[in-house]
């Protein structure tokens, strides 16, 4: 079942170009323009902890263990494990489920920014500053390929659907492609000016969607490497992380403008943006959660996670325990369970879980 195929793709943030779509052909012809957002100076005030048929997220455990900067939580496409990765150079492999640490994964250099499981859950891949990606054997703990050919760290990692290619960003502005299995790089595309901070495959790999400090999103073929699109999301908005959507017909980006924007590419158009979160210094993470409603979550600099319905843009909940920035969120592949990282004064790992509706 496509999760986002009931989306509702008329109620854009551009009025002039509502329109209806094939996934949603009840919507009438004409709506009501939607909500005017709130004026960035003045962030509309929290909501109360959850709101009426909205979720009800509760913490379940803190994880504890990094000694530097958390950058990203992963969980397995199994929902069986979670992953974390931080400047101290370590991969944690934990439970999500007891909050137990499983086992580390060592033998970076340097700092870790990102990290991608393969999809059957037996392996991952973690971007270093040390200039190279491992693949890890995540139960024997073992580097089984280090991919190397970046001239510089290496910011971001994603695995295809089928795992049998990787695509990665570096801060020398490349998109590399490569062969999971061989370790062998295909193809490098000289995609940015800047840092490239988020790199991600469409559902068939047939497209790579990258962002990076220039500001500047981009849509590549995977296998010419031909950049097909540019969006540009404005001068004071410049982009952190991007993602296509579960059924890859949308792009979630966040930007330094505390917003979330949701794009549909093909016609390079927001059709909504989310906003009520800080977000102007750090590249934060959003994420789609679609197992139980519909919402997008992000971490914000106010050290709280935030929680959008990703239909109405209305903040449906805000999770509060972290003690400093909260840079990376993630949503389970099945239940509703939500992982958020910290930044240096707090370094934990948190698990949220939906309590579900009262009886």
């Amino acid at each position: 079942m496509d999760p986002l195929a009931g989306m509702d793709d008329s109620s854009t943030d551009d009025d002039a170009a509502s329109q209806t779509t094939e996934d949603d052909p009840q919507i009438p012809e004409r709506q009501a323009p939607p909500p005017v957002p709130q004026p960035q100076s003045a962030p509309p005030p929290p909501p109360p902890s959850h709101s009426v048929n909205g979720p009800r997220y509760e913490l379940k455990h803190t994880m504890r263990g990094h000694t530097s900067s958390i950058s990203a939580v992963k969980f397995s496409p199994d929902g069986t494990l979670l992953a974390s990765c931080a400047n101290d150079k370590v991969v944690k492999i934990w439970s999500p489920f007891t909050g137990e640490l499983i086992r580390n994964l060592n033998g970076h250099t340097k700092g870790l920014s990102d990290i991608s499981w393969s999809s059957d859950s037996v392996y991952i891949a973690s971007a270093s500053d040390d200039h190279t990606i491992r693949i890890w054997d995540v139960e024997s703990g073992l580097t089984t390929r280090v991919l190397k050919g970046h001239a510089s760290e290496v910011f971001c990692v994603n695995y295809n659907s089928a795992s049998n290619l990787l695509v990665s960003g570096g801060c020398d502005g490349d998109v590399r492609i490569w062969n999971a299995a061989k370790g062998k790089c295909m193809k490098t595309i000289h995609a940015h000016l800047d840092y490239v901070t988020a790199v991600h495959f469409n559902r068939d790999a047939t497209l790579i969607v990258s962002c990076a400090l220039d500001g500047l999103i981009r849509i590549w073929n995977t296998t010419s490497g031909q950049c097909l699109k540019t969006l540009a999301e404005g001068h004071d908005a410049i982009c952190q992380h991007v993602q296509f959507s579960p059924n890859s017909k949308y792009i979630l980006s966040t930007a330094h403008d505390s917003a979330i924007r949701l794009w549909d590419y093909q016609t390079s158009r927001c059709l909504k943006t989310y906003t009520g979160h800080v977000n102007q210094k750090y590249c934060i993470v959003a994420c789609f959660s679609v197992t139980g409603g519909k919402w997008i979550v992000s971490g914000s600099e106010d050290n709280k996670v935030y929680l959008w319905n990703l239909q109405t843009r209305e903040i449906v909940q805000v999770l509060e325990g972290h003690t400093d920035v909260v840079v990376a969120v993630a949503t389970h592949p099945t239940q509703n369970m939500i992982a958020s990282a910290s930044m240096e004064s707090d370094l934990s790992v948190r698990i949220w879980v939906d309590r579900g509706q009262p009886s």
